[in-house]
């Protein structure tokens, strides 16, 4: 029986116009998922269009993408959609989520929290990023992972491990990472391109998110707000806030590191990350969210303090399951 990258390698190879679409405000794995698949494409002579209603951040503007990435729709619709790195249909925005056809869509994902939503459904949670899913379908069409497309898995994976970091590693996606470089990727010179993209005012939201820092759940829980009216102070915006939870996640004792970031008046987007052992994939799926084991989201509406004590509350009852 054909495996999943076998399957979408054959419908690559046989069809033709194709939308390449990933999740609302992109970060490093959906964005380098898209030119991945995009290069792919463009090798096989397809015809295909870039789609993110979010457009392309900033802080990847140096990505090399073999096409625009376009903020509007295209109309008509492609005959194929290829949705990469969405948990759930709703999360490639407003537009695509009501023209999709299930029947012409392609889905890959490693979302726990991923339905199904397309015809050709390729989840496994086992894969630390979709980039790497990407790099089985480009070995399965005879494609080497060099030059874009080589830097667009390594920007997908590089950037969904943590840099290697986080318990999703395995064996595995080290061997692709040596492969990356045995086929040309510089560390030295790729890394600094995804990760030295800060601006002063960023650094200033910085300096004002974590002075909200409180600990909670006698410590166990680091919770920081970057609300709307700091945000304007600081001119800069919910992009800017990518990351930040991090900082909180290294304070010794914290199990879970939590921001809550305002989007819109009362309406949050919290961010939750953990390390080993501690599942808060569970905490997002109590509020509608969802995620991985130790990086999970979602939204949550209301007054800054009720949200909080939600949160909470939530992270309270998941970490005292698991002390059981």
């Amino acid at each position: 029986m054909p495996n999943p990258a076998s399957k979408i390698a054959d419908l690559l190879r046989q069809e033709d116009d194709f939308l390449v679409s990933a999740h609302v405000h992109p970060d490093g794995d959906a964005i380098g998922s898209t030119a991945a698949l995009g290069w792919i494409l463009h090798s096989l002579g397809k015809k295909f269009t870039l789609y993110n209603t979010s457009g392309l951040p900033q802080s990847f503007d140096w990505v090399s993408l073999p096409a625009p990435l376009h903020r509007e729709l295209p109309t008509p619709l492609p005959a194929w959609s290829v949705v990469v790195d969405c948990g759930a249909q709703n999360r490639v925005g407003t537009a695509l989520d009501a023209a999709l056809v299930p029947e012409r869509t392609v889905n890959i994902d490693h979302h726990i929290s991923n339905p199904g939503f397309g015809a050709l459904n390729w989840v496994d949670i086992d894969y630390p990023a979709v980039g790497a899913m990407i790099a089985e379908v480009a070995r399965e069409l005879g494609l080497a992972l060099t030059g874009p497309l080589g830097e667009a898995i390594y920007l997908a994976v590089a950037t969904d491990t943590g840099f290697f970091t986080y318990g999703s590693t395995k064996p595995k996606t080290l061997e692709l990472a040596a492969e990356l470089y045995r086929n040309g990727i510089k560390p030295g010179e790729i890394n600094p391109r995804i990760i030295n993209q800060w601006t002063p005012q960023r650094l200033e939201l910085l300096a004002e998110v974590l002075s909200t820092l409180e600990l909670h759940l006698n410590g166990e829980m680091g919770l920081v707000v970057a609300d709307l009216e700091t945000q304007r102070r600081t001119g800069t915006n919910t992009e800017d806030c990518d990351g930040m939870v991090n900082f909180v996640r290294q304070l010794r004792g914290v199990r879970v590191s939590a921001i809550l970031r305002e989007d819109e008046p009362e309406y949050w987007k919290f961010s939750l990350r953990s390390n080993g052992d501690d599942d808060i994939q569970g905490v997002a799926a109590l509020l509608g969210g969802g995620g991985h084991k130790n990086a999970a989201g979602g939204n949550l509406r209301g007054p800054l303090d009720s949200v909080t004590q939600t949160l909470v509350q939530c992270v309270g009852q998941v970490l005292e399951q698991m002390r059981k």
